[in-house]
């Protein structure tokens, strides 16, 4: 499990990086294709709906938080571009493969939601506690 967060983190922080040069290559190369192929645009406007959410998240100084709040514009950036699939693609795998993506991602992002609340409730609770003194004998 900690394998796999730190997998993530660190491939976020990679396109965090990349975001600004490829954001940059991105926008200029949808412009040339987005006025002929309605498929291409969903999925560009997709993208760069994701990359815009993402770059807006600031950090809490909680790598769970901040993991979460990233990953939330991700998933429905996924969730966006299998549902363009499923408008315009004709294979039926890859539709297959679209509508599993729709729905496992949106179970991820109902879970991710529900988190940050309880994770919220949680933090409020802790702050509004009095601290007790770890070297009180009880």
């Amino acid at each position: 499990m900690k394998m796999t967060l730190r997998l993530a983190v660190l491939m976020i922080l990679i396109l965090a990086a990349a975001l600004p040069a490829w954001q940059q290559d991105s926008h200029s190369h949808s412009r040339k294709t987005i006025a002929g192929d309605p498929y291409w645009s969903e999925l560009i406007g997709s993208m760069d709906k994701m990359h815009a959410a993402m770059t807006s998240v600031e950090t809490s100084g909680d790598s769970d938080v901040d993991f979460v709040r990233l990953m939330l514009p991700h998933h429905q950036a996924a969730i966006d571009m299998a549902k363009a699939q499923l408008a315009y693609g004709k294979d039926p795998q890859m539709r297959r493969l679209a509508q599993e993506i729709v729905t496992d991602q949106q179970s991820e992002i109902e879970l991710m939601r529900l988190w940050l609340k309880r994770h919220e409730a949680a933090s409020q609770k802790t702050s509004q506690t009095p601290a007790v003194s770890a070297n009180k004998e009880h």
